[in-house]
C-alpha cells in the first residue's frame, strides 16, 4: 500500500510537470504589456500612422473631382506614391459628381483624408469657415522640393490665405481666358482682340460676316462668366484691391465707378446682340460643344478646354487663347489665376499619411507630366514646358504670353469668393446675360448679396 501510493504521487507529480510545460508553451506569462500591444495594433491598423519600420502606414482616403483634366495624373502619381509606401491603402474617390456624393460625409465629420478642391460643388472657403480643412500654416513651411528650395517659394501663383492663416496649397494654376478658332481667324481674317473696344469690333464683324451670336458661356455655372469674364476686368481697372474688394464682399465695392463701367461693358455686349441668347440653359459641355462647331466664335474657360473636348473637336479647329480682353485700349490684358489646392481634413484618420502624400505630389517631374496628360500647368516655377513633345502648343504659347509683363499683368485673389456670396450674385449674372435687367439692376442685387453676406458673417 505505501508503495502503491507513492507510485500514484509520481504519477501525479509527473502529470503536474507536463501540464506546466505546455502551458507555458501556449500562453506566456502576462508582463503588463501584451494587451497594450494588441491595442496599439488594432488602433495603428485603423487609423495609420508610423508603421514598423518608422515609414508612413495605414487607409489613406483621397477624393479628387475628374473634370476636364481627366484622372490619368491622378492615377500615375498615386500608383507612384503606392510603390513608395507600400504599407498604406489607398482609397480613392473620384468622379465628375463627387463632390455632392462626399457631401454627407463631410457633414458628419467622417471626411476622407486628403481632398482636391475643383469642380462643381466645391468651395474651399466654405470649407474654411465651416471648419473642415486642417490648417496648414506652420507644417508647410517645412516642406521642400527635390533640390532643397522651400515648397512656399516655389509657387507661380501664392496660396490662398484667410486672416494669414494657410489651409490648403495650390496643386493646379489655371487661368480663365478667352478662346478662339485660330485657323477660322487666319482663314477670314478676324483680329484677335487685345482690349474690350477691339473685342467688340471683332464681335461685330463676325455677327456680320457669320450671322451668329459670337459669344457664349453657360448659364446653368454663370461663376464660368464671372471667373473668366469679370474679374479679369476688375484687375484690369482696379488692381489687387478692387478684385479683393468684390471677393470679400466688401460694402460699396460693386458701386464702384471701374465696376459700374466694367457692368456697363457687359450690357452693351448683350445689347449688341453679341452674347448667345439661349446661354441662360446651356451647361458648360453643350456651350463648349456649340464653340467647338462655330455657332459661337468665344467662350470663357479654363486651360481644362482643348483636353476636356479633345473626342469632339473638329480635326481643322485649332485652339487660340488669350487673357480675356475687357481691359482699356493701351493696358496690358489681365489674368487672374484660378487655382486648384489640395487640402487636408481637419478631421482626417490619418493625417500622417494624408501630410506623406501631400508632399508627394509637388514635385517637378509631376508638373511636366501633368502639362503633357491634361494640357494645364501644375503651380510650380522653373519647368520648363518646352522640352517635352507631349505639351500642346497652344499651351506653350499661353505660358509664353502670361509670362511676357509687356502683354499680359497677372493679378492675385486673396482667396476664392465663398458660395454662400458667389451663388446670389451668379443668379443676377445670367438675368443681365438675358437681358432681362440692366446693369445698374444687376449692381443692387449683386450690393444687397455682400449685404446679406457681411450679416451672415459678422
Amino acid at each position: 500500500m505505501i508503495k502503491g501510493r507513492w507510485l500514484l504521487l509520481l504519477i501525479a507529480a509527473f502529470f503536474l510537470m507536463f501540464a506546466v510545460a505546455c502551458a507555458a508553451d501556449k500562453a506566456p506569462v502576462d508582463d503588463g504589456k501584451s494587451e497594450d500591444k494588441k491595442d496599439d495594433t488594432e488602433d495603428q491598423d485603423n487609423k495609420g500612422g508610423e508603421s514598423s519600420n518608422g515609414g508612413i502606414s495605414g487607409k489613406l482616403e483621397i477624393q479628387y473631382f475628374v473634370g476636364g483634366y481627366g484622372d490619368a495624373w491622378w492615377k500615375e502619381v498615386i500608383s507612384d506614391f503606392k510603390a513608395q509606401y507600400p504599407d498604406v491603402e489607398v482609397i480613392e474617390h473620384a468622379g465628375p459628381n463627387i463632390n455632392e456624393e462626399m457631401r454627407s460625409r463631410w457633414v458628419a465629420g467622417n471626411p476622407p483624408d486628403v481632398v482636391y478642391i475643383d469642380g462643381a460643388g466645391s468651395s474651399e472657403t466654405q470649407m474654411v469657415e465651416d471648419g473642415q480643412l486642417m490648417n496648414l500654416t506652420e507644417w508647410a513651411k517645412g516642406i521642400t522640393l527635390e533640390d532643397g528650395t522651400p515648397l512656399l517659394e516655389s509657387f507661380i501663383a501664392e496660396p490662398s490665405t484667410y486672416d494669414g492663416e494657410l489651409y490648403s496649397l495650390p496643386l493646379v494654376f489655371d487661368a480663365w481666358g478667352t478662346w478662339y478658332d485660330m485657323a477660322l481667324f487666319e482663314e477670314k481674317g478676324y483680329e484677335v482682340p487685345s482690349d474690350f473696344e477691339s473685342f467688340m469690333n471683332t464681335m461685330k464683324e463676325i455677327k456680320d460676316n457669320e450671322g451668329i451670336e459670337p459669344f457664349v458661356t453657360t448659364g446653368q455655372y454663370p461663376y464660368y462668366f464671372s471667373r473668366g469674364i469679370l474679374y479679369p476686368a476688375f484687375a484690369a481697372y482696379g488692381g489687387n484691391e478692387l478684385l479683393a474688394d468684390i471677393i470679400t464682399g466688401k460694402e460699396g465695392a460693386w458701386e464702384t465707378d471701374e465696376v459700374r463701367e466694367i457692368m456697363r461693358n457687359v450690357e452693351k455686349m448683350v445689347d449688341a446682340g453679341f452674347v448667345d441668347s439661349g446661354v441662360g440653359a446651356l451647361n458648360h459641355t453643350q456651350s463648349q460643344m456649340n464653340f467647338l462647331l462655330h455657332k459661337n466664335a468665344f467662350i470663357p474657360v479654363g486651360f481644362w478646354l482643348p483636353n476636356e473636348m479633345a473626342n469632339d473637336t473638329p480635326d481643322d479647329f485649332v485652339y487660340g487663347y488669350i487673357p480675356s480682353p475687357m481691359n482699356r485700349k493701351g493696358d496690358p490684358m489681365a489674368i487672374v489665376p484660378d487655382l486648384r489646392p489640395l487640402a487636408i481634413a481637419e478631421d482626417a484618420e490619418n493625417p500622417e499619411a494624408a501630410k506623406a502624400f501631400v508632399e508627394f505630389v509637388f514635385k517637378k517631374e509631376y508638373a511636366l507630366r501633368f502639362s503633357e496628360l491634361t494640357g494645364a500647368i501644375l503651380n510650380l516655377k522653373g519647368v520648363d514646358l518646352s522640352q517635352s513633345d507631349e505639351v500642346p502648343d497652344y499651351l506653350i504659347q499661353a505660358n509664353a504670353m502670361i509670362n511676357d509683363p509687356e502683354k499680359v499683368q497677372i493679378y492675385y485673389k486673396p482667396h476664392p469668393m465663398s458660395a454662400d456670396l458667389e451663388i446670389p450674385i451668379s443668379d443676377a449674372l445670367v438675368s443681365l446675360l438675358l437681358g432681362n435687367i440692366s446693369a445698374d439692376e444687376f449692381i443692387e442685387r449683386a450690393e444687397k448679396a455682400a449685404a446679406d453676406y457681411r450679416s451672415e458673417n459678422q
